[in-house]
């Protein structure tokens, strides 16, 4: 990323004052996050629905502040960045008029996979193994532009209403995958989804992203967790390394065998004992035929 472009951005975010109300119509109510609302939107400059990304301008100093004497970029300057099909795409960042960051991104039509998850949709069924390459597809896009997504789970993959592709979103936890960003201490992530260097706060790299990555799709085989879920706070996550995860054959026995090895291997607790790359888990999963096969 070169300094004229960071720096071409940053202008763009200190010269924009927008008045939301006025140049957008929501369309849907608010989806609320932790950080941010999230609303389907009509942008009336040109008439196209968008997804239209408030942050809370509060909470999101509060994390910058975690960096303080670094020049990390905005959620907004890294989503523009991101240019992939199994990535959101974002068309604008910028301020409104009362001070609060926000993001225009395209409107993603389809469910949370988590949703499906949870709901234990049937639509998932035979389309796993192609979502789980999406899936990997689109970390190997974020780690190759040099970043590190920090809160992959089944939330932030919105599916297609007929299950066939998938998109990731939300880079508010986001940051580039440089040394003074991997240092100990940044304790953030879904904690169910959390590597165990994160938890004990040890340096991390792409490879936390692996890790979360394979919690989800082992959720999405199994809609259960490697791991007992009760508790799914940070304490919770503390099981990760102290806790022999339970074999995914073990739920799903006929779990495509190179699918579950892949699996496996990306929620080791040693680091240095998982794919070191997405790309690794892609070439994995290369010679994977489907979801499931006889045992």
């Amino acid at each position: 990323m070169s300094i004229s472009f960071l720096q071409k951005l940053t202008d763009i975010f200190k010269s924009r004052r927008v008045d939301l109300g006025e140049r957008f119509e929501l369309v849907r109510e608010a989806v609320y996050g932790t950080m941010s609302n999230f609303h389907m939107a009509l942008d009336r400059t040109n008439d196209n629905i968008v997804g239209l990304k408030i942050l809370d301008p509060v909470k999101t100093a509060a994390f910058e502040a975690r960096f303080k004497g670094l020049k990390k970029p905005s959620e907004g300057q890294i989503a523009l960045q991101l240019k992939h099909p199994r990535i959101v795409d974002t068309y604008e960042a910028g301020v409104s008029k009362d001070g609060k960051p926000f993001i225009v991104m395209e409107f993603v039509e389809g469910a949370g996979l988590n949703t499906l998850i949870y709901n234990r949709d049937p639509i998932l069924d035979g389309k796993r193994l192609n979502l789980f390459r999406q899936m990997t597809e689109a970390l190997e896009a974020v780690h190759k532009a040099g970043f590190i997504h920090r809160d992959v789970c089944p939330r932030n993959f919105i599916v297609s209403p007929d299950a066939m592709s998938l998109k990731l979103i939300d880079f508010g936890l986001t940051l580039p995958k440089e040394r003074e960003y991997m240092l100990p201490g940044n304790r953030t992530g879904t904690p169910l989804f959390m590597a165990p260097e994160i938890v004990r706060r040890k340096p991390t790299d792409e490879r936390v992203d692996l890790f979360s990555l394979g919690v989800s799709a082992y959720q999405m085989w199994t809609f259960d967790f490697p791991w007992p879920s009760s508790d799914t706070t940070g304490r919770g996550a503390l099981q990760h390394d102290s806790r022999e995860p339970t074999p995914i054959q073990e739920k799903v026995p006929g779990v495509n065998r190179i699918v579950a090895r892949t699996i496996m291997q990306c929620i080791a607790p040693d680091a240095n004992n998982r794919p070191q790359t997405a790309e690794a888990v892609l070439k994995l999963l290369k010679n994977a035929t489907g979801d499931t096969q006889a045992v």
